[in-house]
């Protein structure tokens, strides 16, 4: 079976989207750790965000990324 590999530039037709404001839960973690996510076993540095997604799945997002991408909500 053949498999299309792509680089960024060379798909044509891509369209700006955004998220849409679901509400995931986090906590920053000041140490190594490690998940079992759908993807297997997942290792975290200090700083990263373990992260509990909207079907109760756990991923791991880097802490740079997170304070980047995420803002805080009241609940």
């Amino acid at each position: 079976m053949k498999v299309n590999k792509y680089i960024y530039e060379d798909i044509d037709g891509l369209r700006g989207c955004m998220k849409k404001p679901i509400v995931v839960h986090a906590k920053r973690i000041d140490e190594q750790f490690e998940v079992e996510s759908l993807e297997g076993t997942l290792y975290g540095k200090p700083g990263d965000y373990l992260m509990k997604g909207i079907d109760g799945e756990l991923y791991i997002c880097d802490g740079d990324i997170f304070e980047r991408s995420y803002d805080w909500v009241e609940e």
